[in-house]
């Protein structure tokens, strides 16, 4: 069989430890966690270690699952979940509920309408008081917060049309819609941003 080589990301790398700031304190009474998009699997090792109180739940497309498991192969807790085949865009999930959600990197990437059925499922799967922890580049009031979020807005389009930046105050609001109300919005290094949704 072959040897299957683990994904790296160095954003991953870079980002793991301010997004595990905003984490930690808030998930410090959660028991379930939910990865949206698991991507290289560096978050889930990370961050399953340094909270092992969570069952940290991976998920992600299944064509990038064996790269995952290739990550995953090197942890050797019994709090991280192999990874679920889980399309933010279809519906219903393969989970049905669980305490709080965490993505990455995923709004600028996937197209605006499986942001809003990413938004719906996490509605469905979250009880009253249950997070969403969103980690990513956002606009503010439309406008870009850094000339590097303008030049990587262009080149995701270039990647694929519907890639792009989102506006943070369109997502709180179609997240409104549904019961996620945010109560956060916390700056990270690089121009990037947590968002904290609550769902009401």
């Amino acid at each position: 069989m072959a040897v299957v080589d683990k994904p790296f990301s160095q954003a991953c790398e870079n980002n793991k430890q301010p997004i595990l700031s905003v984490l930690a304190p808030r998930f410090a009474t959660r028991r379930h966690v939910l990865e949206i998009g698991t991507g290289t699997g560096q978050h889930a090792v990370y961050f399953a270690a340094a909270m092992p109180h969570l069952t940290w739940q991976t998920s992600d497309l299944p064509e990038n699952h064996e790269g995952i498991q290739a990550c995953l192969a090197d942890y050797f807790g019994s709090n991280l979940k192999r990874p679920l085949a889980l399309d933010a865009a279809q519906s219903p999930w393969p989970i049905e509920h669980t305490d709080a959600v965490f993505t990455s990197n995923t709004f600028h990437i996937m197209p605006w309408e499986a942001v809003l059925s990413l938004l719906d499922g996490c509605a469905r799967i979250l009880p009253p008081g249950g997070l969403l922890v969103v980690y990513g580049p956002f606009n503010e009031q439309g406008e870009f917060t850094s000339d590097s979020n303008a030049e990587f807005d262009q080149w995701l389009k270039t990647q694929a049309p519907h890639r792009g930046i989102r506006n943070r105050q369109t997502v709180a609001e179609e997240a409104g819609q549904r019961g996620l109300e945010l109560t956060e919005t916390l700056e990270l290094p690089a121009n990037n941003r947590c968002l904290v949704f609550v769902r009401q």
